[in-house]
């Protein structure tokens, strides 16, 4: 119970803290909200008008301490970019729901591919003794690890998309309208974010049995004349995984908090592409949702890695 109330406490004063520095991030760089709002209309009376009606006219930190106050009652504010109609801003809870369903999504089959390509593969290419596979999966993931997520994507679009026509690059498919093709356009952005994940993750598993099967434990165990499949899945694969399991959690920390990116090539509209838009032009309410998002995300991630590494290893329940 100690351990998860510590957990819960580090997650409060770790939200607390970035809520601050975010804050305090907008107060420091240069640009102005409201004339970009206004652009070319811009007056010193609407000028003025537009500050007091956003609450831009009030000291920092009772402006911060509001947002605070809205925020633990569920209210994140208005975005200053979008709008419903011409009378009516966009709330920014509404803003992220439409956009989050995109990225959970994206990530959800990102880390699918990779769990389910990189673990069998890693667990191959550390029991082959073949040294023409050691040396064409040794290439492959480190070609995949080098080649960027840009230049990935558009050689997904390429290969898939208008090679092959599997899908028509560009013609986003929402949600809303069709689920079924909505998950069939996210299948290749998905792919290009998985592709060096998975040279990345199998190679660590890779390394991490190697290291394993070179243990008394497994000299132990051959010596009682298990068999070495025996050894490799009953012994080896469950000690092997505990590195491997902390860096697919920075995996999905990574994606689920956008993948920038390639949500910019395959025109999808994610929290990646949402928060890049919003940050050029100065859309604070939506930048700190959106920056506390992404830490409530990375922290729950490693407490769910610490959980796993708790079930996977006995002895650190013991500390």
């Amino acid at each position: 119970m100690k351990y998860f109330i510590k957990k819960i406490v580090t997650l409060i004063i770790t939200l607390l803290l970035v809520s601050i520095l975010a804050f305090l991030a907008f107060q420091i760089i240069p640009g102005d909200v409201v004339h970009s709002i206004l652009g070319t209309e811009a007056t010193p009376e609407r000028e003025e008008a537009l500050r007091e009606e956003l609450g831009l006219d009030r000291p920092p930190v009772e402006r911060y301490l509001n947002w605070g106050k809205d925020v633990l009652r569920g209210d994140f504010g208005v975005s200053y970019r979008y709008s419903k109609n011409m009378n009516e801003m966009m709330p920014v809870k509404e803003l992220i729901g439409d956009k989050l369903p995109v990225t959970l999504w994206l990530a959800l089959l990102s880390v699918g591919i990779t769990v389910l390509i990189a673990i069998p593969l890693g667990v191959l290419w550390a029991g082959t003794k073949n040294k023409f596979l050691d040396g064409v999966l040794n290439v492959l993931t480190q070609t995949s690890m080098a080649i960027p997520a840009f230049f990935l994507g558009i050689l997904v679009t390429y290969l898939f998309g208008i090679a092959f026509k599997m899908f028509r690059p560009g013609a986003y498919v929402s949600y809303k309208t069709d689920f079924g093709g909505f998950i069939h356009y996210l299948i290749f952005p998905a792919i290009a974010i998985a592709i060096p994940k998975i040279g990345m993750t199998a190679r660590f598993l890779r390394n991490s049995t190697l290291t394993e099967l070179t243990s008394d434990y497994v000299r132990t165990a051959r010596s009682k004349g298990a068999s070495e499949k025996r050894i490799l899945f009953k012994h080896v694969l469950r000690n092997a995984m505990l590195p491997v399991v902390t860096f697919l959690g920075m995996i999905i920390a990574e994606v689920v908090a956008g993948s920038i990116v390639v949500e910019q090539v395959f025109a999808l509209p994610g929290i990646g592409r949402l928060l890049i838009s919003s940050i050029s032009t100065r859309d604070f309410p939506v930048v700190e949702i959106l920056i506390l998002y992404i830490t409530f995300v990375v922290i729950i991630v490693y407490f769910i890695v610490d959980v796993l590494y708790r079930v996977l290893d006995p002895r650190i329940r013991e500390k």
